[in-house]
């Protein structure tokens, strides 16, 4: 009769507060297990990987590579809490981050939180004007700033959670594969979005397999990428990083600059809100 060998267990998990990894001699990437770096109006929401630059993190306003939100019929949750995980596994780099989603965006003037549904829902216009008709986002930035300099401002307010999203970013040399989980997230989530942004001003160029190449406000904000695969980098050095067209999901290219409150470039993909897993591969460039 044969024994049954026992199962070889994962590599042991090891808690963490931070985690960097050296991609090359100039290039590497960073994760926290808190809220930084505290960047602008997104400085108290977790962030996912951070890349770093000659020893800068080039995040600014950007939300990292491989973060999730989640949206309900009425509001939108981002996450404020997480717990962070890593061990190796070979010559693999393993980092696993569990974010709470337990944040939502609230308007205040003058520390006054502003409820009226008018209100947001003059907000939400706006937004929605400055995705869809390219002509007019110029216009809308400038009415969207009249709000800032009258002294209101997008606060990110404790909520209670609507479950978690698991995400595990095994990197192994200049690739890191996403895997996202969202299985532990109530019922009443309506569209998932897994965000990979970074500061707008080092990553400055966009390029796609389609041949289309845009730099700084040529990129816009929200608009469909239709090529296999699209990236965005600096255009003098090159550094940057790349992710493909995900099948059952839709991605997307946005920037968006704006003295003291906006500075993000990224390719976010848009998920099936049924979907329990999206697994997705980012290319490092420039290593």
């Amino acid at each position: 009769m044969q024994t049954r060998q026992p199962r070889k267990p994962e590599a042991s998990l090891t808690i963490c507060d931070s985690f960097a990894v050296r991609i090359s001699k100039r290039l590497g990437l960073r994760i926290y297990s808190d809220t930084k770096p505290n960047n602008l109006k997104i400085a108290n929401l977790q962030k996912g990987l951070v890349f770093v630059y000659d020893g800068v993190e080039r995040l600014a306003e950007g939300t990292g590579l491989g973060f999730p939100v989640v949206m309900t019929s009425s509001e939108t949750y981002f996450s404020g809490t997480a717990s962070l995980q890593r061990f190796r596994d070979g010559d693999t780099f393993v980092v696993r981050k569990v974010f709470t989603m337990d944040r939502l965006a609230r308007n205040t003037i003058r520390n006054v939180r502003l409820e009226n549904s008018k209100a947001r829902m003059l907000f939400k216009s706006l937004s929605s004007i400055y995705q869809k008709h390219r002509q007019f986002r110029y216009l809308t930035l400038m009415l969207k700033n009249i709000p800032l300099r009258m002294g209101v401002r997008t606060d990110f307010v404790k909520a209670s959670s609507v479950g978690v999203v698991t995400v595990t970013y095994r990197i192994s040399r200049e690739r890191v594969l996403v895997k996202a989980e969202f299985r532990f997230l109530e019922d009443v989530i309506t569209s998932i979005f897994m965000l990979n942004e970074q500061g707008s001003e080092f990553f400055n160029k966009y390029e796609d397999s389609n041949g289309t190449v845009l730099f700084d406000g040529q990129i816009g904000a929200w608009d469909t990428v239709n090529a296999e695969w699209a990236c965005v980098t600096n255009a003098d050095n090159g550094a940057g990083f790349q992710v493909k067209n995900e099948p059952n999901s839709v991605l997307r290219r946005g920037r968006e600059t704006q003295k003291n409150t906006l500075d993000w470039v990224g390719l976010d993909y848009e998920i099936d809100p049924k979907r329990k897993l999206f697994e997705y591969e980012i290319k490092i460039l420039g290593a």
